[in-house]
């Protein structure tokens, strides 16, 4: 088989010390001649770069492994990028959570006002890092897994239109899958989901077994009678467990379909604007729990010498996702995954320049998305008036349009008036003045 040149951008990521390990336990099925992390922020992802120098050593003695913040030695003639930036760090996401709330206004990372400003962050560090790698691997895949996914693929769409190797995706429908398969006892792997919407705003339609049989029916039996609960409940923070809670109550409202979690902010922003904790957003919870845990774990390998024993890392659907993506492209397995892509025609009753997540199949050539065809009216105005907001804030960066940005804000459901709007906007101006275009 052949061996593959990886890149990692976003290498002092608290979900790096996963994707490294679960690089060890798929080494037979992708296997790696080398891989470089890349991060701009030197102190974070030396502490995690020193814990995968001895993972490696242990683990993958035969992987040229290195850490760099050069972007020439980290794109130099690699076949595949994996990216996981976070713009502005953990610093501007707290700000993204707690000035929309401190106005009684959702405030989470990738939906709503919070979202928007990340996602304006997002666009500039995205563009600069493509034509970085570019520059030094222009037939490379990117696989992007930076948020805000949906107002990221917008932008990258249109700054790059030619660019066929990349594709923007998304864990949480794996994660979805993942959690169904346990509540049917059944693989997720030998699913066909039929699925439709944008990133963080999408609906399971159809559940496919092997045999061809629909499960979604039985299986919103379940979740009305007994909740939902996640795979991995025993691993996850309260604010995850809330939020999959809300699950029963999606679909006891609207149960046509098995709806993204993230839909919960969207259904119900005036209930959840009141559930979240102004003071101790989502924020403080990672920096409090995942973020010390994993750093503390590996400092602690650091000092022992040795891997074995550690519970840094768990092999979660978020790193093997990415992998497994890159194995069908690598392969050309033509697997079925839930990605992100232009729609053309493929939910036929909107507009084709919408960034849309669907199912495809992913081969050499990239994805083969699947037809959806006509939605519903209440689904298509859902969808319509999140695209009409993420399109307005791409538009907003590129045009450096405070009007653009004050009606992109005014159309999201989260926020659902004007003068809300304006107030939340200039607050989030000033918080980003350090790293937003100037809008006029």
């Amino acid at each position: 088989m052949k061996k593959f040149n990886i890149t990692v951008v976003g290498g002092g990521s608290t979900w790096t010390p996963g994707l490294l390990k679960s690089l060890c336990t798929l080494k037979d099925r992708f296997p790696l001649k080398k891989l470089v992390m890349f991060d701009i922020n030197e102190e974070r992802q030396n502490i995690i770069g020193e814990y995968g120098k001895i993972l490696f050593k242990e683990e993958y003695p035969e992987l040229e492994f290195s850490y760099t913040t050069n972007p020439d030695e980290a794109y130099l003639d690699t076949d595949f990028v994996f990216m996981q930036m976070r713009s502005g760090g953990y610093e501007m996401r707290e700000k993204d959570e707690k000035i929309p709330l401190s106005m009684g206004i959702i405030g989470q990372e990738t939906c709503g006002p919070g979202g928007f400003a990340y996602g304006i962050r997002s666009i500039t560090d995205m563009i600069k890092t493509i034509n970085d790698i570019r520059k030094y691997s222009p037939d490379a895949w990117i696989l992007n897994y930076t948020n805000p996914a949906a107002i990221v693929a917008e932008a990258l769409r249109r700054e790059f239109p030619n660019d066929n190797k990349i594709l923007n995706i998304c864990d949480q429908p794996v994660n979805l899958l993942r959690s169904y398969g346990r509540l049917l006892n059944v693989d997720p792997n030998q699913f066909e989901p039929v699925y439709f919407g944008l990133n963080h705003f999408g609906w399971f339609t159809n559940l496919y077994d092997k045999e061809g049989n629909d499960l979604l029916p039985k299986l919103r039996k379940m979740i009305l009678e007994e909740g939902f609960i996640p795979v991995d409940a025993e691993q996850r923070d309260q604010s995850w467990l809330d939020t999959y809670s809300m699950v029963r109550d999606m679909v006891t409202d609207f149960p046509d379909y098995l709806p993204n979690t993230y839909l919960q902010y969207y259904y119900y922003p005036e209930y959840k604007a009141k559930k979240l904790d102004p003071e101790y957003t989502r924020a403080n919870e990672v920096m409090d729990g995942r973020e010390k845990r994993v750093f503390e774990e590996c400092r602690k390998v650091v000092e022992a010498g040795t891997s074995k024993g550690s519970h840094v890392t768990h092999n979660d659907a978020h790193s093997e996702f990415i992998i497994e993506v890159a194995e069908s492209i690598a392969y050309n397995l033509g697997r079925i995954y839930i990605v992100i892509v232009e729609n053309n025609g493929i939910i036929s009753n909107i507009q084709d320049d919408a960034m849309v997540e669907v199912a495809a199949v992913l081969t050499s050539n990239g994805p083969r998305p699947m037809s959806v065809g006509k939605i519903g009216t209440f689904y298509k105005g859902m969808i319509e008036s999140q695209l009409a907001y993420e399109k307005l804030t791409v538009d907003a960066y590129f045009e450096q349009s405070y009007e653009k940005a004050l009606m992109a804000l005014t159309l999201n459901r989260t926020v659902g008036c004007g003068k809300k709007a304006r107030q939340v906007l200039d607050k989030l101006i000033e918080a980003n003045k350090d790293y937003w275009p100037e809008f006029k």
